[in-house]
């Protein structure tokens, strides 16, 4: 097995359990805990696994809207209001793009006043030239990742 072949089948038994124990990825992957231990340090330093964290269903939280909003900026602002829905805590994406909109974000709102409120004070900013929001109705599917391929 190659070090990337390695690595990749260690990144997919973590997106099958982030909790697992090394000893467990271990013996799933017939190599030394010492191995697993090492990729995964190395696969952290290098910014491939950034963090490990619980996927939170936002729905049972009380956080029953998604919008997705869609931004034109002025140009030198971008990354000034990129940087400014990032810093939102309701904001879970947030992408600068190409096409008709310069910015997609994405945020989860508890109730359709709180997403009023905060796309009321995103364009109050002088910067943002048009938006255009869309409320999610279904989610037919959210927060997945994939398997990396081994072959």
């Amino acid at each position: 097995m190659t070090y990337q072949e390695l690595d990749a089948k260690l990144v997919n038994s973590l997106l099958g359990d982030g909790r697992a124990s090394l000893r467990s990825i271990g013996e799933e992957l017939d190599v030394s805990v010492t191995t697993v231990s090492n990729h995964l340090r190395d696969l952290e330093t290098e910014g491939v696994i950034r963090g490990y964290s619980p996927v939170l269903d936002y729905d049972k939280l009380g956080y029953d809207v998604t919008a997705i909003i869609q931004l034109k900026v002025e140009g030198p602002a971008l990354p000034e209001i990129t940087e400014t829905l990032r810093q939102e805590d309701q904001m879970i994406s947030v992408y600068e793009v190409t096409g008709s909109y310069d910015v997609i974000a994405i945020g989860k709102f508890t109730d359709t006043d709180d997403m009023n409120g905060q796309i009321k004070t995103i364009l109050a900013d002088a910067d943002v030239r048009e938006s255009n929001t869309s409320v999610v109705l279904n989610a037919a599917t959210e927060n997945e990742q994939f398997d990396l391929d081994t072959e």
